[in-house]
């Protein structure tokens, strides 16, 4: 489902490394946050999509692990929130970091909620931030409200609905920020993110969203990198700016992982150019050296852009939201 992590795939990486740069500064030195109400405990636990299971993290003391039918999810550090152990969650941040300040109210919207980590993130990194995690999974979305300590509305609601939908009803101009991280099956070896969210039209809908803000998508896939150009087709068809994130080996084809677009109609980066500066080094400094590859016009160079529609949006049926003290539903409109 190319959810491979820093450390993995090109080595181990020690515990420190493992920590976003986020994490050392502007007085955030240990990314600490209150654990209070945590219950972290491993098992397997029944989901609506099959089985969820939460162990250890063997490569990092401290962390968790859950797994969605057998195929690595989220890495949940509660100590430690601004610790992300994935490396496309790192390379989103530091995205983030570099083009809005602490003290911002930004207003995230992240399409796949699993274990919600980036949104921990950001709380953690963005305290002014309100975010909704949509999750198609009830029961992951309540056994992540329950088990994982997550921050509470309104600094986190947490909407059971399908991603599509849910983005193709969201108001213009509505989020600073719009997360995709969507994948779907049966089994580890079929993960894979969902047509419709690939489209032109799902583009469309997340520029409609963020106006000048920033969409950011998780694309994970092997060596053959078809699908990956198609993407940056699709994204050069409707945003003027466009970056590939990622690290050497997987643009050249030669190992499975992630590949983050960050996509805008406004700046990447605040600043100018020594601020897109900055975000070069931040991504090379990370425990797997991370390219920045804007523009990606010969990246997707005579790649045709995905075209599958988004759903209709199902007005007659009631949004829901997963409520932050017990994990039950809460049935109010949004």
């Amino acid at each position: 489902m190319g959810r491979d992590r820093g450390g993995r795939g090109g080595g181990k990486a020690s515990k420190a490394s493992n920590a976003s740069k986020a994490g050392t500064r502007s007085g955030r030195n240990s990314g600490r946050a209150s654990t209070a109400g945590s219950v972290i405990e491993p098992g397997l636990f029944p989901v609506d999509a099959g089985t969820a299971e939460i162990t250890r993290d063997p490569f990092s003391e401290g962390a968790w692990l859950l797994t969605l039918n057998g195929a690595e999810s989220s890495q949940l550090n509660p100590d430690t929130p601004l610790q992300l152990g994935f490396e496309y969650m790192r390379w989103m941040a530091a995205v983030m970091m570099h083009r809005w300040e602490p003290d911002a109210g930004l207003r995230i919207l992240h399409l796949g909620g699993a274990g919600c980590t980036l949104a921990r993130w950001a709380a953690a990194w963005y305290p002014g931030a309100r975010q909704t995690a949509v999750e198609l999974d009830a029961g992951l979305a309540g056994l992540a409200r329950e088990r994982f300590a997550l921050p509470r509305a309104p600094q986190l609601r947490i909407r059971v609905g399908e991603a599509g939908e849910v983005l193709a009803g969201a108001h213009p101009g509505s989020r600073d920020v719009v997360i995709r991280d969507v994948f779907a099956g049966a089994s580890r070896e079929d993960q894979a993110t969902p047509g419709h969210l690939l489209g032109v039209e799902a583009a469309r809908a997340a520029a409609r969203v963020v106006g000048d803000g920033i969409y950011l998508v998780n694309h994970g896939g092997g060596p053959d990198l078809t699908a990956a150009r198609r993407e940056a087709a699709t994204l050069r068809e409707v945003f003027s700016t466009v970056a590939a994130l990622a690290d050497p080996q997987m643009l050249k084809g030669r190992r499975r992982g992630n590949i983050v677009f960050a996509a805008s109609n406004g700046p990447l980066t605040a600043g100018g150019s020594t601020r897109r500066d900055g975000l070069v080094r931040h991504l090379l400094s990370d425990p797997l050296p991370t390219r920045l590859v804007e523009p990606v016009d010969g990246f997707a160079a005579g790649s045709r852009p995905f075209g599958e529609p988004l759903p209709v949006i199902r007005l007659e049926t009631p949004s829901s939201r997963v409520n932050e003290d017990c994990g039950g539903t809460d049935r109010r409109p949004s």
